[in-house]
């Protein structure tokens, strides 16, 4: 099995899982549909682009690693939906302005949102595809080099510290597991650490829970529907300590 190796580093990082109310909570790894749309963008795709998105989403498959421990932040936001911006929005196809239904106070009142996101964590990904179709890993690589668009780790605030790929982008090995634990852990300034110790990474079900490591397989919510632009699906993942 070939795979690249990604290094995510960014000041925020946001891995949106199941949102409640009027927080946006996050998955402590990134979920596939967020590295489909991550790689459709470096290849210049577009949301309208349903069938490719959801073909990739369909073959893409990885294992994470947080070589660097992040921390959890939540930002608080505010929606002051009284401004005049606001209060007079686009026109829908049925010939009126759609506000929020629930009176005055829901329709052009200030509205709170808290946004939680990781800080100054630096996350080792190495991802494969799997069966036959385009894009080829080859092309994924490239694309990572020199993104069509800029690119972001979640949130459109969510820039990059750093280029994606590793400096030995293309790895091998008979799993993502092995060869994840293979890939050297990074530090705080992306230097091989001398001694890596236990470390917190997912990857695929299939493989099982290793001897010797403590882990669970659960099920996460990280697929998309790309025609309709709605969370949908789930799927299981491992999830667990690897290295020390």
């Amino acid at each position: 099995m070939k795979a690249l190796i990604l290094r995510l580093d960014a000041p925020l990082m946001s891995f949106g899982g199941v949102m409640i109310d009027q927080h946006g909570f996050i998955e402590r790894f990134p979920g596939t549909s967020l590295l489909t749309g991550l790689v459709g963008n470096a290849l210049g795709w577009r949301h309208g682009d349903f069938e490719r998105l959801e073909a990739l989403q369909s073959r893409l498959t990885y294992a994470a690693r947080w070589d660097v421990p992040p921390q959890r932040i939540v930002d608080y936001h505010t929606a002051d939906l009284g401004q005049p911006k606001m209060r007079e929005p686009g026109w829908t196809t049925r010939g009126e302005p759609e506000h929020r239904a629930g009176g005055q106070a829901a329709k052009y009142g200030t509205h709170i949102r808290f946004r939680h996101h990781w800080a100054d964590g630096l996350m080792t990904v190495a991802l494969a595809l799997t069966g036959k179709g385009k894009p080829e890993l080859d092309a994924v690589r490239d694309a990572l080099a020199r993104p069509a668009r800029p690119l972001f780790l979640g949130r459109k605030a969510c820039l990059p510290a750093r280029p994606l790929l590793d400096p030995e982008p293309v790895r091998e090995g008979p799993d993502l597991l092995t060869i994840l634990r293979e890939v050297p852990c990074w530090d705080r300034h992306g230097r091989p650490q001398d001694a890596a110790g236990k470390a917190e990474a997912c990857w695929p079900a299939e493989l099982g829970i290793p001897a010797g490591t403590r882990g669970e397989i659960r099920r996460v919510y990280d697929l998309r529907d790309w025609p309709n632009q709605l969370p949908a699906g789930s799927r299981e993942r491992a999830e667990g300590t690897i290295g020390g």
